[in-house]
């Protein structure tokens, strides 16, 4: 940096100062950009510089624009993690997990009860997504046919949920 820069920079140093207090509105922040200004400076290369004070506001008045831009992306980014983020209360306690797997359980342990082909089909249908045709094809039997297996199946949750009390929704 030029000595002629560098005593401009230390002549207008109050004046840059307020300006970056009043377009950061922040004057820690101020300082900061104040300093950051100053070390800029220092790594330029010497030259001539033909209006020295227009220079160093303008350059002050970049480094304010910046900050502020980059305030703003991290706001809107901490903001997007935050929506992101799930609540702890999304989550279920243990004894709530614990209650759920016992009654997953005895959930299967009913689908056990169903005949071979009718669960074959109602897991072919529900957990796999096959069509009902495509698994009447497989079965060798009619869609209708399918249609009664889930039918029975269907019966057989809704059993289980009137006598546990339970919401599968």
């Amino acid at each position: 940096m030029s000595d002629g820069l560098k005593a401009v920079f230390l002549a207008e140093q109050r004046m840059l100062l307020r300006l970056l207090t009043a377009r950061l509105r922040d004057a820690d922040a101020a300082q900061d950009v104040l300093q950051d200004l100053w070390l800029k400076l220092e790594s330029l290369p010497s030259g001539p510089v033909a209006d020295p004070a227009a220079y160093l506001f303008r350059m002050a008045n970049n480094l304010a624009f910046d900050r502020r831009r980059s305030e703003q992306r991290r706001s809107a980014r901490d903001g997007a993690w935050v929506d992101v983020q799930s609540d702890a209360s999304d989550f279920p306690t243990a004894e709530e997990a614990l209650l759920s797997r016992e009654t997953l359980g005895r959930l299967q342990a009913a689908l056990d009860g169903l005949p071979p082909r009718t669960a074959a089909i109602f897991r072919a249908y529900r957990f796999e997504g096959t069509p009902r045709k495509d698994i009447a094809v497989a079965e060798g039997i009619s869609v209708s046919a399918v249609e009664k297996h889930l039918h029975r199946a269907y019966k057989t949750v809704q059993t289980f949920v009137a006598e546990n009390g339970v919401d599968i929704a």
